[in-house]
């Protein structure tokens, strides 16, 4: 067990995490800014606010980052809340950009989780999985060992690379938080009868955000439904099994991330396809994969 966890291999995996992350934080803050503002700011009469999000948030966990604890602090020092909302989102495109480049690599990453958890338990009825799979990533970069060997931080400062026992070990958890993740999302899709007879991917498809395909086109193509909603039952459940021999990896790596493109696709849900995608590649990608020369043992 000790060598499973702690054997050793390099920071290439990481470096393909903090990439990953960053360019997803900057997604998110560039498709996000248009309504930044509506989202955050307190508008009385409105159904859903701020304040109530948070109210819900605070019942399951008082200490949970959100926004208020950022704006409070704010005001006390003379800023408005508009100027404070404006000051978050910089903060998270710029922790994005530093995450990409390689710059500041542990505070950026912390400064982003922090932001970006802040703002999801603010506007916790508005989000979806893509929102929470960020976090656990950036939960997961935040304490690995950085930087990486890619960073420019490692090659500005000329940092010796870091403790390969503790790259070892934090993408083994990794690894293993997602065959938890897949099995159990694919465990809970068969004990419903939504994916047995097609009816889930029906609605999935045809629910308005989501409904980017024309109906017609999707009653022509109605006897695929059956199959395919049990193939994916199949592809997430056995995920533990054959993501770890090298035999079998490839062929449900790529079945997973076909998965989660063609969702992408179909429903418009492309920032959830990329932060699946990352921790995918970043988790058991890597090893079939060069690169900068270097492949992971």
């Amino acid at each position: 067990m000790n060598e499973w966890f702690f054997g050793g291999t390099t920071d290439n995996w990481l470096a393909a995490l903090r990439i990953g992350l960053g360019l997803q934080l900057v997604l998110y803050g560039i498709t996000s800014r248009a309504d930044w503002l509506q989202i955050f700011t307190l508008h009385p009469g409105s159904f859903v606010t701020r304040d109530l999000t948070e109210a819900l948030v605070t019942l399951g966990a008082a200490l949970v980052p959100r926004m208020s604890w950022i704006i409070s602090a704010g005001e006390f020092v003379g800023f408005s809340e508009v100027t404070i909302l404006w000051i978050v989102w910089s903060g998270l495109l710029a922790a994005g950009l530093c995450l990409v480049a390689g710059i500041f690599c542990r505070s950026a990453a912390i400064a982003a989780w922090f932001l970006h958890l802040s703002a999801i338990k603010s506007s916790a009825l508005l989000s979806y999985g893509v929102d929470n799979f960020t976090s656990i990533g950036l939960f997961y970069l935040m304490l690995s060992p950085l930087p990486d060997h890619l960073a420019l931080d490692s090659r500005w400062r000329k940092w010796p690379p870091k403790n390969s026992q503790l790259q070892s070990f934090w993408q083994r958890v990794l690894q293993l938080h997602l065959c938890v993740i897949y099995f159990f999302s694919g465990l809970t899709k068969l004990l419903g009868s939504g994916w047995w007879n097609g009816e889930s991917l029906w609605r999935a498809l045809t629910r308005p955000p989501f409904d980017m395909v024309p109906s017609e086109v999707l009653i022509h193509g109605k006897y695929f439904f059956i199959p395919l909603g049990l193939g994916i039952c199949l592809l997430e459940t056995s995920y533990p099994i054959f993501i770890w021999p090298r035999r079998t990896r490839l062929i449900w790596l790529v079945g997973i991330i076909a998965m989660h493109g063609a969702i992408a696709v179909l429903m418009g849900l492309y920032l959830f396809g990329l932060i699946m995608a990352v921790l995918n590649v970043a988790a058991f990608g890597i090893d079939l994969f060069r690169l900068c020369g270097k492949k992971v043992i």
